[in-house]
């Protein structure tokens, strides 16, 4: 059998599965190419080889954990950011690609004049949020909280790997609990899953990510309920907070803000037309 060939027959395995097939093509490729250590490039001109039988038995254990519905960035232990290779664990949420809007309004907001002095990322998870703002905007000082332990190790790595971890104080916090700083930026991508809606979810999601980090209460909306006045007042004259939100939480979301006097300024739309990202300013 061919390379190809394992490949086409993994593409099957993993649809009977219940991966989609959308997702199933990509996913035994990708799987491929890790068990050979070859990149795309290889992939592509040496498919049609001969398969080595030394491929064989690491190519069928990484596609039993997949096939179990195991996330690809948790088998690959790393997921794209920013352009950024971003170490995750089961500790942490995989990075999401909706997520980098809240990078493009953080430099849309401060492109044009003065560059934050002082940002905070809530809920950094992973850290790619506090990473890649600690990569562009290169003079500010950032502090990254966590609830968790563990996600913070993760986070920390990640900073240590590019080159930004002694501008970023990573700290264990509720949301902004013990935080005193006053910051010109606040950016989250805060648990917003509600507990009702956890049967719906796909079970890489459901079944593998921390659910300290997806679940916000019955109505997914607890967190915005304790991080919306609590941003208000750490943000400087002039701040911006900027949000990630859940499918149909915006209208939800901005109401809760406006409770608090918080001015919506903004908001984005992901390549599926659902509102994602929320600005919020303090004149």
């Amino acid at each position: 059998m061919t390379i190809a060939d394992h490949v086409a027959n993994a593409r099957r395995v993993l649809e009977q599965a219940g991966v989609p097939p959308s997702e199933a093509a990509i996913d035994a490729e990708v799987l491929a190419r890790t068990a050979l250590g070859w990149d795309r490039a290889a992939f592509v001109t040496r498919r049609r080889e001969a398969a080595d039988p030394a491929f064989e038995a690491p190519y069928r254990a990484l596609l039993e954990r997949r096939a179990r519905r195991e996330p690809v960035a948790y088998i690959l232990g790393e997921r794209e950011f920013w352009g950024l290779p971003f170490e995750v664990t089961r500790d942490v949420l995989i990075p999401r690609p909706e997520t980098e809007l809240i990078v493009e309004e953080a430099l849309a907001a401060f492109g044009g004049g003065r560059p934050p002095d002082a940002v905070i990322d809530v809920c950094t998870g992973s850290g790619c949020l506090a990473v890649t703002l600690a990569r562009e905007f290169g003079g500010a000082d950032i502090i990254a909280t966590d609830i968790s332990a563990a996600a913070l190790e993760v986070a920390r790595r990640n900073a240590q790997r590019h080159g930004v971890a002694p501008r970023i104080d990573f700290r264990p916090a509720d949301l902004l609990d013990g935080i005193a700083v006053r910051a010109d930026l606040i950016v989250s991508n805060p648990p917003y899953v509600a507990r009702r809606d956890a049967g719906s979810l796909a079970p890489e999601v459901r079944d593998h990510e921390p659910h300290v980090a997806l679940f916000a209460g019955e109505d997914g909306l607890d967190v915005y309920r304790r991080l919306l006045p609590a941003a208000r007042r750490r943000l400087t004259r002039g701040g911006k907070l900027v949000l990630e939100v859940g499918h149909e939480q915006a209208d939800l979301v901005a109401a809760l803000a406006e409770e608090t006097g918080f001015p919506l300024e903004h908001t984005r739309q992901d390549l599926q037309g659902i509102t994602r990202t929320m600005v919020f300013g303090v004149e």
